[in-house]
């Protein structure tokens, strides 16, 4: 698995990296989990198996085309306490399933959070080793990671950048201040706010 080596360019920062979530940063009790980019042949069955390892699993469910019943490529698994949950999010995240690392996080009741891009953050000039266990590993030390994923390419190549979602604000500026301008394995990345692209209003003729 790659590791990340992050070296300063700059003065050392003093005290801990950790950033602990702030009260009430998670306004629910977090049993249910989102696990996604997995193979499209992953059944129900092998979702129940992986995760009950861990805890006891109420339910699983592979998302599915309504008319084809072709697998979206995630699902969701429930416990029935947080602790199992909790330590599923942590034994199992990027565990391989098919020969696919699976990528998991907690499935929030409001989507709009992960949805709006809040507290996300775009990392470039990502060495090419660096996989999303790495990244995920060295910016889980800022806050909760809502999702962190690499880009890559058809053949699952890394394309050199990445994107990391943490669950506030402070986390994510945080992350960008003590990183950006680092060395990342001998590579100076950049990491700053993510922007989305608006789409460009179409004026039409008269």
């Amino acid at each position: 698995m790659a590791q990340m080596q992050v070296h300063q360019a700059a003065a050392p920062v003093p005290g801990p990296n950790g950033v602990p979530a702030g009260p009430g940063a998670i306004q629910f009790v977090p049993t249910s989990l989102y696990v996604g980019d997995l193979d499209f042949n992953v059944t129900d069955s092998q979702l129940y198996d992986l995760f009950n390892q861990v805890g006891q699993v109420v339910s699983v469910r592979v998302c599915r085309d309504l008319s084809t019943r072709r697998s979206l490529g995630y699902g969701y698994v429930n416990y029935s306490n947080p602790q199992d949950a909790a330590r599923a999010l942590d034994v199992l995240n990027f565990t391989p399933l098919n020969s696919k690392p699976i990528r998991v996080m907690y499935s929030h009741r409001d989507p709009s959070i992960r949805k709006s891009g809040m507290a996300n953050i775009f990392i470039k000039n990502l060495d090419k080793t660096i996989d999303h266990k790495a990244l995920h590993d060295t910016f889980s030390s800022f806050g909760n990671i809502l999702s962190c994923k690499v880009a890559t390419d058809a053949s699952g190549q890394s394309k050199g950048y990445g994107f990391v979602q943490f669950d506030n604000e402070e986390a994510a500026q945080n992350a960008i201040d003590k990183l950006n301008g680092m060395l990342i394995n001998d590579k100076q990345v950049y990491v700053g706010h993510f922007l989305r692209k608006r789409p460009k209003k179409i004026r039409k003729r008269v």
